[in-house]
């Protein structure tokens, strides 16, 4: 199970780069065995075109890595705080993604406004807050981790599939590490439609809130509609 886990995670992270949501080395993807308690992320600082599913470095949810070849991604302790407290996700997924990272960088969550946005996000993509400079200097990656969960005290995290951490960037999950990316994508969609929304109208409103639950809801929950059985 472990290598059809890893094998998978592999795909996701060439997916990533693929889609150009990544420059250099940044950015990762892991993916978790929930019947085991174990997950898989990419390795830190090795570049795509070198990765091979066998890197995939797998870490267990007491944040133990089981491999001892190569180390993973710094951010591994972030993706440990969302497995452990989202507990219907089992796909995570960073970028540094142009569009959305300049939300992240302005401190602004991303504005619903059109049906496009709808269809993955039950309203404004979240925005976390500041972290503190005691935050920085401690466990900061796994504080990275803390301070979306803080931020999601209140959200579903499947209604809400990801997260744009102030000042860094966005995070975002799903129900594998493939729908992890498919998010990151759309998310990135979403942020670059939003910026020229509000070149075009900077006091550009959201859609009406009867609009933007039907988009949502055609696609999402038990009255879902859209897309074959």
């Amino acid at each position: 199970m472990l290598k059809e886990l890893r094998q998978h995670v592999w795909q996701a992270n060439l997916d990533l780069n693929k889609e150009g949501l990544v420059v250099l080395t940044f950015g990762n993807v892991s993916g978790i065995d929930r019947s085991k308690g174990v997950f898989v992320i990419k390795p830190s600082g090795v570049p795509y075109s070198r990765l091979k599913p066998s890197d995939m470095v797998a870490v267990d949810l007491d944040g133990k890595v089981l491999d001892k070849q190569l180390k993973p991604s710094s951010d591994m302790p972030t993706h440990l705080e969302l497995y452990r407290s989202f507990n219907k996700i089992t796909g995570v997924a960073h970028t540094h993604s142009t569009y959305a990272t300049s939300f992240a960088q302005a401190r602004m969550p991303i504005p619903c406004f059109g049906t496009t946005h709808a269809d993955l996000f039950h309203g404004p993509v979240p925005l976390t807050r500041m972290m503190t400079a005691a935050e920085i200097k401690g466990a900061y990656e796994t504080n990275t981790g803390k301070l979306i969960v803080e931020r999601f005290s209140k959200l579903d995290p499947l209604e809400f599939p990801g997260v744009l951490v102030a000042g860094h960037g966005p995070f975002t999950w799903g129900r594998s590490a493939g729908e992890a990316v498919t998010n990151s994508v759309a998310l990135e969609h979403a942020a670059r439609m939003a910026l020229f929304t509000l070149l075009l109208r900077s006091g550009a409103s959201a859609i009406p809130q009867a609009l933007l639950n039907k988009h949502f809801l055609r696609k999402h929950g038990p009255a879902a509609y859209y897309g074959q059985k």
